[in-house]
């Protein structure tokens, strides 16, 4: 099942990057962006065709983020902050449309409406937009600079020729929970409580195996390591 911001990587003789910014209620259209294309608007897809793309391993689930980073805004100048509350104050305004906002023509007319009444030129509201949505659809990613303002995080960093933590019951070197596994097990918490009215740690566990490692397990963090990860994240999970 794919869900509302997840990014999808096709590889290929034209590779290409898609985040999806709206699925309807009947999860059958989705709105998708592409990233990193300069003058890119919201186009729709099929759910069923992008959901095969990922089962036929024509695109990868990403599982996480690419362009969103923990950001202390406790470190940011006030001019950041005043520029992000202005950004904000018109993209907050035109969100409340969708999906409306990724019709062409409703898109146009509700701009035009936005301008009239903030009194910002066209090319500055679509700047807006295309940088909320392209960096995750929350108000941080109308921060100035934003790929340079994530704060450093508290967990020591892995080296890959050295495993943290005692040795594996098995014998093997195991595997060192870096940043970006650390971000694949939060990812997979997050899908599998959004499908599941019931939290289980441990079939959240084997889901993540299903949908992010497939044939390649041996490169899966263990269950241990999941669930130790999964305590020590600032968000809070059910405790499964």
């Amino acid at each position: 099942m794919l869900l509302r911001n997840d990014v999808l990587h096709y590889a290929g003789e034209r590779p290409r990057t898609l985040r999806i910014l709206w699925i309807d209620s009947a999860a059958a259209l989705a709105y998708t962006y592409e990233v990193g294309v300069a003058n890119a608007l919201p186009r729709a897809a099929s759910t069923a065709e992008l959901m095969a793309d990922v089962r036929e391993r024509h695109a990868r689930l990403v599982p996480h983020d690419p362009l969103r980073q923990a950001i202390d805004l406790s470190t940011l100048p006030p001019s950041y902050l005043a520029l992000r509350a202005n950004a904000w104050a018109i993209v907050s305004t035109l969100i409340r449309e969708e999906p409306a906002l990724f019709d062409p023509r409703l898109r146009a007319r509700l701009v035009a409406a936005c301008s009239a009444a903030h009194g910002v030129s066209h090319p500055t509201i679509y700047r807006y937009l295309r940088r909320y949505w392209e960096r995750g659809q929350h108000p941080d990613a109308l921060l100035p600079d934003y790929a340079n303002s994530g704060a450093p995080g508290r967990t020591r960093a892995a080296n890959a020729d050295v495993k943290r933590g005692r040795p594996s019951k098995s014998g093997s070197p195991g595997l060192n929970a870096d940043a970006a596994v650390r971000a694949t097990m939060r990812a997979a918490v997050l899908r599998y409580a959004a499908t599941h009215e019931a939290f289980s740690r441990r079939d959240a566990y084997r889901q993540m195996l299903v949908d992010y490692f497939g044939a390649s397990r041996s490169t899966a963090p263990t269950y241990g390591q999941f669930s130790y990860w999964i305590d020590r994240e600032d968000t809070p999970f059910p405790p499964g």
